[in-house]
């Protein structure tokens, strides 16, 4: 039987990319949006290479009103969307805040108000970030749902809380006609085993894992690492890092959830940590790609980076037991996946 119509915002993306896949494989119409911001369109043939088949595709800004109007007019019948349409780097945030108010703002409030136009019925999956949390006291490490939010340390993070805040007050307002599932997801790694899809940013990486595989293929002189003197065991930040799959799989299961088994959640909104409960630090994640590849990465020690939390790792319990999702996949598969990646687009 064939499932409902999912949107896809900002489906281009990295981790959009690999959720369309993930949902096509669980049987999902998938409607993807993206205006190339932070892609490419040669995404959607490697999609496609995928998966086999054609994806429904639309240029544009979900930032703009006209644009989504246009959309939901154009596919009345989409059940849930899956909202990833924003832009994401920490530090680039600081730099430019404006800018990332106005689009990651903007993109989630054009979204709610087509979608719910004229009192239909919504559902959402909302790309949030641990970055809500912002650095958390250490007696809430690991991070689990109940921990406290935390003043963000960047105007990205305070966007993700924002953006939360908006979703709470409107799926109260709407009693029932809006589900929102918000993933907080805490450092997403590798890419698709194929190799045809992963992270591509523009410029230079702000995250580390493309600062490491470019670097080790030689695009990159050297990687700066962001301090080597905050309080953990060597010295450099410590982060969750979760194989982009593992990822891209939760939101399918949050899908399930609101489509199918709606009556189970607890209230209109509901919130899971998405991350694998093991911390690592920046060094060790360069030494075990080191090892995990045999590819040597030059590295220096920088000042610390405007924006950053010394430390930060979840606590997946309530993801593991409600959605009933776990990332397992062994970080050495992940670190070569991300090389077998960086290799490809290089070649």
């Amino acid at each position: 039987m064939k499932k409902a119509k999912i949107l896809v915002t900002g489906g281009t993306g990295y981790i959009g990319s690999h959720t369309v896949v993930e949902l096509d494989a669980a049987g999902y119409e998938v409607v993807v949006v993206d205006n190339f911001s932070n892609s490419t369109p040669e995404v959607i043939d490697n999609i496609e290479s995928i998966t086999g088949k054609k994806i429904t595709f639309l240029e544009l800004d979900c930032a703009d009103k006209d644009h989504m109007r246009l959309l939901f007019a154009k596919h009345p019948d989409i059940s849930a969307a899956i909202h990833f349409a924003a832009y994401k780097a920490v530090g680039e945030s600081v730099d430019k805040p404006v800018e990332y108010y106005h689009n990651n703002l903007s993109s989630l409030l054009c979204l709610l108000s087509e979608m719910t136009a004229g009192g239909r019925r919504g559902s959402v999956v909302f790309s949030s970030s641990c970055t809500v949390y912002g650095q958390p006291k250490a007696e809430h490490l690991p991070v689990s749902e109940s921990a406290p939010l935390q003043p963000a340390t960047s105007p990205y993070g305070k966007t993700k809380q924002m953006c939360e805040d908006i979703l709470t007050d409107a799926s109260a307002a709407m009693k029932g006609a809006l589900k929102v599932i918000s993933l907080r997801y805490f450092n997403p790694v590798g890419a698709h085993p194929s190799a045809k899809i992963g992270e591509l940013p523009r410029g230079v990486p702000q995250n580390l894992l493309p600062f490491v595989t470019q670097t080790a293929i030689g695009l990159r002189e050297q990687l700066s690492v962001f301090g080597n003197d905050y309080n953990t065991p060597d010295g450099s930040c410590i982060r969750d890092y979760i194989y982009v799959c593992d990822l891209a799989k939760a939101h399918v299961k949050a899908v399930d959830r609101m489509l199918e088994r709606a009556d189970e959640m607890e209230g209109d909104i509901e919130y899971f940590n998405l991350g694998t409960g093991r911390g690592l630090s920046v060094l060790e994640i360069v030494n075990m790609f080191e090892k995990a590849t045999g590819v040597k990465v030059n590295y220096r020690i920088a000042p610390r980076r405007a924006g950053d939390v010394e430390q930060v790792w979840a606590d997946p319990a309530r993801a593991n037991k409600v959605l009933g999702w776990k990332a397992d996949t062994p970080l050495e598969d992940v670190l070569r996946s991300a090389w077998e990646w960086e290799k490809k687009i290089r070649s």
